[in-house]
């Protein structure tokens, strides 16, 4: 334990990271490793970088080994640490730990998630025992930590068990939170201003935040009316104003940014209590009053303006105040708004990048402003706003047309304008198609520097909003000319568009194929590369993700039609990894060039097999550098495009993959909780391939141990174990796999009795119907059922009727097939089956599979959905983005699923025909099943010619 401080030390040099980290994590499964970083994390006397890395880890700790099935944390340190968190908190109440005492809040909200309030019961009486009535310093602490708890229930879906623990929260939480609330605002609103105003408002924030926690939480939840929020929008002591040029939010404008968010949500949980209060009216003169005539212009206040507008829009859609905005003035001054609430053009588009416009996420003054245009347009002002909108954009072409050059701005405003208005409405206003053709579209053909910039962005934006496919399909030739401009937003603007165009979807598929962009593809590509090349530093090449992922989309929109240049775009792909490779930076960028590689492989390797070696020599080094260098974030996509070069190989395995297979089945490899699916994915394309070299060397023995020791054990990554089973269990034959079958057996058993889970018993389930499915010469149901009934005589009928049968039911439908065929085979072909025990199991079995057929198109595949297999969900795939802790799955690798049981067509036909050939014994326990639904279906049989009776 003393080695602690030097190993976090360690942990912040890059060349010994890697060491300290695994060091560390294998003391802290060792009793009193949690009490000892705590205690360190507390001591003044160690480094302030240590002491941070401490809390650090605590923090990652209860994020990725709080709950691990792997070297679990003891239970007795676990319950030590709860005890002493919210005191280490408070102890770090000093302004200069400020930093080391978020680590600690937000390792409290982790356990807490996770432990409260069953493990947790004291955890709220510790924080209300813990405010103090003068130092604020503290009560900042404290009430940051109960509000990363609280806010935690925002994103939870409602449930009783929610509710318990958020009753159990306001029964003793809530008289506090109010009396510190009321002190906190009768001291800041107090004359003359207190010497701590600073600390006391952040504590006021804080609250408010609270405030919103418990509302959102709890519908009954509706404060009394105090006029405490209202009495805040005037407040503004000058001890608080900042600077002009600030681009941070004062405290008070923090603190009225967070009163108009409470506004909003009580409109829209409250409605007809607001109603009934002069509440809204007030709040709504607070507006006029804070930011009319633009009287907030500095970017530090743009949240609050935004903010306030929101606040304005949701009080219009709720159509409880009809009065307060009926009036053309009103209508006017909001839609005039628009043109006051101008952003500084490029910051908006930065942020128009960042948040996408949605109205949800309004990130701009801009945005804000259209989000109540857009709010009158669809609540019954359409008439109004379309005739008040029509003369502002005629009013700012004109001026634009006076004098282009200077009054640029106005032209882009009007082009908002539009844009604004015709989202909700587009041809109440005007004719869309022909403003783009006779105030748009020249913009697009403009020549670089013949008008301002922005109205090249603006004429793309145009493009992305109103996008209609003979016209996109017109002015893509022009967007490559766009992606070679020199200005960022402008090449990113066209970049997104081009992505967005040919994601567009009419029902289930894809609008443009590659056909459509057979012409310019290469041009496509050849700009994004070059724009994404130019930059020199790894973290500058990865930086913008939205030119990677318009090349990913190029790809598998082009599909083939690469093929003649894949060779150049593979290289300079292989070329740009390289490059980030060394300071891995952006999760998106990473994905997306991984989807890239991933994407040509496939769609060029299909369609011309002997271009696979030329992949194979370009990968095959930087994945050997990445798995060499043990870049975490890369490992996981390198193992997965290596399965899917293997699986392109129809037989046999190149010597190249062979040499790489020690290494994989090393326990190093497998530690890595991203690594494993592909890792599974990719010894499954060993096994179809070269199993029987596999068991020669003894390499099968390697990968059951896999299973046994790291993946069936884990809760996480059980369900990745058993399909590395189903790959050994379908290629290893059964004569060779007989003596290992039965410890596998008990070790599926002994985790089923040690941590039982749902998940676990349908997985459980579907391997046995799975291994009695399969067509594998030698593999049948009794080779599945003598195996158990070696472990236990008579076993076998327990797990039948304690699990299987119950769960056949429950199986989803791409499973079903499946089962059907595991219990049709084993009712039909198991001699165990007809003995007793079991025997009094085979009725219930077989009206368990007649159920199945009620539902008979789920025992099918559609042709669809193998070929559009992952494509379509690429765009699903950055959810996922991230490094160690997150699998990032790659869509285009993953190829159309087999069928395992494709040698039976119809299932039922398969069913009909077993029992003609099934055991005399068979047909005589027909009859024993449920009479209404088994008699039914052998009546079907017979009449469909089967001599079942």
């Amino acid at each position: 334990m003393s080695d602690i401080a030097s190993l976090l030390q360690a942990s912040l040099q890059p060349a010994s990271r890697k060491q300290a980290e695994q060091q560390l994590h294998t003391l802290a499964s060792q009793q009193g490793f949690l009490e000892h970083l705590l205690t360190l994390i507390l001591n003044a006397s160690y480094d302030r970088s240590t002491r941070l890395a401490g809390g650090i880890y605590l923090k990652n700790v209860a994020k990725l080994r709080w709950e691990e099935d792997d070297a679990p944390l003891p239970e007795a340190d676990k319950a030590a640490l709860r005890s002493q968190l919210v005191p280490a908190m408070i102890a770090l109440s000093d302004p200069t730990d400020k930093a080391i005492r978020a680590q600690i809040a937000e390792s409290v909200a982790l356990i807490a998630e996770l432990d409260f309030p069953v493990k947790w019961t004291d955890l709220i009486d510790q924080l209300i025992l813990s405010l103090s009535q003068t130092d604020y310093s503290i009560n900042v602490g404290v009430l940051q930590t109960a509000h990363s708890i609280f806010n935690q229930w925002r994103a939870q879906v409602r449930s009783d068990e929610l509710f318990t623990e958020i009753n159990f929260v306001l029964s003793r939480f809530m008289q506090p939170f109010l009396d510190i609330c009321n002190q906190t605002a009768t001291i800041l609103l107090s004359s003359p201003a207190p010497p701590n105003i600073a600390i006391v408002t952040q504590a006021q924030i804080i609250l408010i935040d609270i405030f919103y926690d418990f509302t959102y939480a709890h519908d009954s939840f509706f404060a009394p009316q105090t006029g405490l929020f209202q009495r805040f929008m005037s407040w503004d002591p000058a001890e608080l104003r900042s600077d002009p040029d600030e681009t941070q939010p004062s405290l008070p404008a923090q603190l009225k940014t967070k009163i108009f968010e409470i506004g909003e949500l009580y409109i829209k949980l409250f409605p007809d209590q607001l109603s009934r209060s002069p509440a809204v009216e007030g709040f709504v003169q607070s507006v006029w009053e804070l930011i009319g005539s633009n009287k907030l212009p500095g970017v530090a206040d743009d949240s609050l303006v935004s903010q306030s507008l929101r606040f304005i829009s949701t009080a219009i859609r709720s159509g409880f105040y009809k009065s307060l905005f009926s009036s053309r003035d009103t209508i006017a001054s909001l839609v005039q708004g628009m043109e006051q609430f101008e952003d500084e053009p490029l910051e908006f588009i930065r942020l128009d990048l960042a948040f996408g416009g949605s109205a949800s996420e309004v990130a701009t003054r801009r945005q804000a402003a259209a989000d109540v245009l857009q709010a009158l347009v669809s609540s019954g002002y359409q008439t109004e706003a379309t005739e008040i909108v029509g003369s502002w954009i005629t009013s700012g072409l004109q001026q634009y047309n006076s004098n282009p050059a200077q009054n640029w701005k106005a032209k882009d405003s009007a082009i908002y304008l539009l844009t604004a208005h015709g989202v909700t409405s587009t041809n109440a206003l005007v004719d869309v198609v022909k403003f783009f053709s006779e105030h748009v579209y020249q913009d697009l053909r403009a020549s670089a520097g013949s008008i301002h910039e922005i109205l090249y962005v603006d004429a793309i934006r145009f493009l992305l909003t109103f996008r209609n496919r003979d016209q996109l399909l017109s002015v893509l030739p022009l967007l490559v000319r766009h992606l070679n401009a020199d200005h960022y937003v402008t090449y990113t603007y066209a970049a997104i568009t081009i992505d967005r165009i040919l994601f567009i979807k009419k029902g289930t598929q894809l609008l443009f194929s590659q056909a459509d962009i057979h012409d310019i593809a290469a041009d496509l590509l050849n700009a994004l590369l070059s724009k994404i090349e130019a930059a020199s530093l790894p973290e500058k090449v990865a930086e913008n993700d939205h030119l990677m992922k318009c090349a990913m989309r190029i790809i598998v929109t082009a599909r083939q039609t690469l093929t003649p240049i894949y060779q150049q775009v593979l290289q300079r792909l292989v070329n740009i990894l390289g490059v980030i490779a060394k300071n891995p930076s952006n999760p998106n960028f990473d994905q997306y060039i991984f989807e890239s590689i991933s994407a040509l492989l496939r769609f060029v390797v299909s369609g011309t097999p002997s271009t696979l070696p030329v992949f194979e020599q370009a990968l095959f080094g930087p994945f050997t550098f990445i798995l060499q260098q043990d870049i975490d974030q890369y490992i996981p996509y390198a193992f997965q495009i290596l399965a899917q070069m293997l699986e392109a190989h129809t037989t046999g395995v190149p010597s190249e993959y062979r040499t790489l297979l020690p290494f994989l089945l090393t326990p190093t490899c497998w530690q890595q909780k991203g690594s494993i699916p592909g890792l599974v994915k990719l010894l499954k394309a060993f096994l179809a391939r070269d199993a029987a070299e596999m068991v020669k060397t003894g390499q099968i023995t390697a990968v059951l141990a896999v299973v046994q020791q790291r993946l069936i054990p884990s809760k996480i990554n059980d369900g990745w174990g058993f399909e590395l089973l189903q790959g050994v269990v379908q290629h290893v034959p059964p004569a060779q796999l007989k003596q290992y079958f039965k410890a596998v057996v008990m070790t599926l058993l002994t985790r089923m009795q040690t941590s039982k889970t749902d998940k676990y018993v349908y997985l459980f389930s579907h391997f046995l119907l799975f291994t009695m499915a399969v067509n594998v010469d030698g593999l049948g149901p009794d080779y599945v059922i003598s195996a158990v009934e070696e472990i236990q005589p008579q076993l076998w009928s327990q797990i039948l009727a304690n699990f299987i049968i119950p769960q056949v039911p429950k199986m989803p439908h791409k499973d079903r097939k499946i089962a059907a065929v595991g219990l049709i085979r084993m009712l039909t072909q198991s001699t165990f089956m007809l003995t007793p025990p079991s025997v009094q199991s085979w009725p219930p079995a077989f009206v368990s599979v007649i159920k199945l057929f009620s539902e008979p198109q789920y025992l099918s595949k559609s042709k669809d959905d193998e070929q559009s297999t992952g494509i379509t969900e690429i765009d699903f795939e950055e959810q996922t983005a991230g490094y160690q802790a997150a699998y990032s799955r790659l869509a285009a690798a993953e190829g159309a699923s087999i069928d395992p049981v494709a040698y039976v067509r119809d299932p039922r036909d398969f069913f009909g025909q077993a029992l003609v050939k099934a055991d005399p014994r068979v047909k005589g326990l027909l009859a024993a099943g449920d009479e209404k639904v088994v008699q039914p279906f052998v009546q079907a049989l017979v009449a469909s010619g089967y001599a079942i009776q």
